[in-house]
């Protein structure tokens, strides 16, 4: 075992909300262990016999590994039949469902959670050997748990000066601080954090340090940023220095891409296309489990990326002492993750094996990245270059178009150099011309202390997909915004 491995994750109970501490194991949850157990009558959980449950087996058809074919083409095609009991299965990863319909384990049912762990430690090498995962219904729900686990009314968190609004809503409800961390083309600019935590008592009084460091690092939403790689050391020393944990909410990192590059000098053939799966792993970015030496980071997975959003299925990674606190908080909340996906997934990851799974994370990469293509040569052939800027998307699903408000003739006088009063306008201009893009300050973080040194902030910005929009309306709706662009900033 190398050295590395004998390290074992820090306790952070110190860090953890009244709530956690107050909250125990659930005692009608440890019987399940014996539930199973031939030698044991079981008189101890109200579980409905799965006799009564009204399916014998389901059939799943998938696409089958490598998939060669093109989008939206009917492709070589895996099928599978998942029995009801253990003993009819015909593929013996299958999770029964007999066992995958019933109340089920908290974290997770095991055939599922023993890929995503291999499949976890493939892309990520964890430094302490106490590390574990458990299942979500997707990312939000992490979140909001791991606000539970850690905040109590009145606790500060930092979140990206733009991040999803779902994020800072859940965290607004719970009656914490939200404090924004600045941003520019690389993610969270380090020194700048630094500055903040520094000054934390000058800035902020009385408010408390930061428990939490939320941050999205690949394809941020909404702003198509990546965090750089090279700033993930300090950004993690801060959290050492600070005792803060790091949430690392990343369902966009297999959707990576190549650099764009204009539409004139890209070759036919995407470089994405022939890459070897070694290629394609190397190039990927690292996770913060990857500096984690105390185990002080959590993970954010989902498949609503990679498979689709309706499953309502991701994982934590982190170490185990602190997802047991999930756990606990699983059992009075969710309970466990809807068994149909768990069944549903776990059969079609066993039956690709990890080979295929990447694969087909490849093959995504390959969609979004003709995606994004499509959507930037559009963006840079009808957007007013004079007043527009739109930054090289490398992840995700999203561009941000910025724009500088003082060039608007009536900025000043219709609009009072208020930036809100003109986003409205110009997206119910886009909208009653035929396209809608969002405004960015349904993502901004609002600083709770917005007197704190900084100068006022006169860009104007708007988000946009890429992510199902057809070429053909991708570029129908980027000139139109354009010309409303145009219109609006006199330059017709």
């Amino acid at each position: 075992m190398t050295a590395e491995k004998e390290l074992l994750a820090c306790n952070f109970s110190h860090l953890f909300s009244d709530e956690t501490r107050r909250r125990k194991s659930s005692p009608i949850k440890t019987t399940m262990a014996y539930f199973q157990d031939p030698n044991i009558v079981f008189l101890g959980a109200g579980m409905p016999p799965s006799e009564l449950f009204p399916l014998e087996s389901i059939t799943i058809e998938m696409p089958k590994p490598p998939f060669t074919s093109a989008a939206g083409k009917r492709a070589d095609c895996l099928k599978g039949t998942i029995m009801k009991e253990h003993e009819d299965l015909v593929f013996e990863n299958d999770v029964p469902l007999a066992r995958a319909l019933q109340y089920g384990n908290s974290r997770g049912q095991k055939e599922l959670l023993a890929f995503l762990k291999e499949h976890v430690s493939l892309f990520h090498r964890i430094l302490y050997k106490d590390w574990d995962i458990i299942t979500t219904t997707g990312s939000t729900q992490g979140w909001d748990a791991s606000l539970r686990i850690f905040c109590n009314k009145g606790d500060t968190v930092l979140l990206e000066d733009y991040t999803y609004s779902s994020s800072v809503e859940a965290a607004d409800a719970q009656g914490l601080n939200c404090v924004p961390m600045p941003l520019d083309g690389e993610g969270i600019v380090p020194s700048k954090l630094e500055e903040m935590l520094a000054n934390w008592s000058s800035l902020y009084g009385e408010m408390p340090m930061p428990k939490l460091l939320y941050t999205i690092p690949t394809g941020q939403n909404p702003t198509g940023c990546t965090l750089s790689d090279n700033r993930k050391p300090h950004i993690y020393r801060l959290a050492q220095q600070y005792d803060i944990i790091i949430i690392e909410d990343d369902p966009y990192y297999f959707l990576q891409m190549d650099p764009y590059v204009s539409e004139d000098a890209r070759l036919e053939t995407a470089e994405a296309s022939t890459m070897s799966q070694a290629t394609f792993m190397n190039s990927l970015n690292r996770s913060f489990l990857e500096l984690d030496t105390d185990g002080r980071v959590v993970r954010l997975e989902s498949v609503s990326k990679t498979f689709a959003p309706g499953c309502r299925m991701g994982w934590l990674v982190g170490s185990k002492h602190l997802l047991d606190n999930y756990w606990n908080l699983h059992e009075v909340s969710i309970q466990s993750t809807c068994g149909f996906a768990q069944t549903i997934l776990s059969g079609i990851l066993n039956r690709w094996g990890q080979d295929g799974y990447i694969d087909w994370l490849m093959r995504i990469r390959r969609q979004y990245t003709g995606k994004r293509n499509t959507c930037l040569d559009n963006c840079y052939k009808y957007l007013p270059a004079e007043i527009v800027s739109v930054p090289p998307v490398t992840a995700g699903m999203f561009f941000m178009v910025f724009i500088d408000a003082e060039k608007h003739p009536e900025f000043h006088n219709t609009f009072k150099g208020d930036v809100l009063l003109l986003e409205n306008h110009i997206y119910q201009k886009c909208v009653s011309a035929g396209v809608l893009i969002t405004c960015s300050s349904w993502f901004k973080v609002n600083d709770p202390k917005p007197s704190c040194g900084k100068s006022a902030d006169n860009t104007l910005a708007f988000r946009g997909t890429f992510a199902s929009v057809e070429p053909e309306a991708m570029a129908r709706g980027l000139q139109i915004f354009g010309e409303t662009l145009k219109q609006e900033f006199k330059l017709v």
